[in-house]
């Protein structure tokens, strides 16, 4: 773990911060990092939702009140002290490989991070509870207009599709089976998720997925 000093903090929707920090080595989009406050409790794992060659890193997180790390993250001001760990992780996008991407809540970080780095999805499934948690629509919108889909399954009334990741998923007659299919969020989703594309006949090897505790 290496000290590194915060950049900027930013709420962009109730509970769930941005947090800007220096970058000390290079990153490859999809890649994760562990974050700790201080040395008193294990650090956290992070996906970077920032790209391969900007100058700062960034991750997106939820403020969990009874957590240890995140209420310590949202009160941090330009210049406090995290301690970070060099990047790492195997959620790698291939430049040869038709890809989609299928993410919940805070699960959309590295699909940022893919974006900003040059690569582009077939398509992007974003499920949310309201409209507000469509994490940088504008830039995905910008990018893969109608191939970005914000599956809502809220009752705000704003999105693409209403209802859940899955259920946009098993209405689908046929889903093109050369893809990699690349799954980010809690775990419940991410094995709801891989049992449906496996069931409509994606290879398994073909899924690539990453889970949020």
């Amino acid at each position: 773990m290496f000290e590194n000093k915060v950049v900027n903090i930013e709420e962009i929707a109730t509970g769930k911060f941005l947090l800007t920090f220096e970058k000390q080595f290079d990153v490859k989009a999809g890649h994760v990092v562990a974050i700790a406050a201080d040395e008193s409790h294990q650090p956290r794992i992070y996906s970077l939702c920032s790209g391969e060659t900007e100058k700062f890193m960034q991750i997106l997180f939820d403020l969990k009140l009874d957590g240890v790390l995140s209420p310590k993250m949202a009160k941090m001001k330009p210049g406090d002290v995290l301690f970070v760990s060099k990047p790492y992780g195997s959620f790698l996008p291939e430049n040869e490989s038709a890809m989609w991407w299928i993410a919940t809540g805070t699960g959309i970080a590295p699909f940022s991070a893919m974006l900003q780095s040059g690569y582009k999805a077939d398509k992007l499934l974003h499920g949310a509870r309201k409209a507000s948690n469509f994490y940088f629509e504008r830039d995905f919108k910008l990018v893969l207009k109608d191939n970005y889909i914000r599956c809502n399954s809220g009752k705000d009334g704003l999105g693409d599709y209403f209802g859940r990741v899955t259920d946009w998923i098993e209405k689908q007659e046929k889903l093109p089976v050369a893809n990699k299919y690349y799954l980010c969020g809690r775990a419940l989703m991410v094995v709801e998720v891989r049992d449906l594309l496996i069931a409509k006949g994606i290879p398994y090897e073909n899924i690539v997925s990453e889970i949020f505790f």
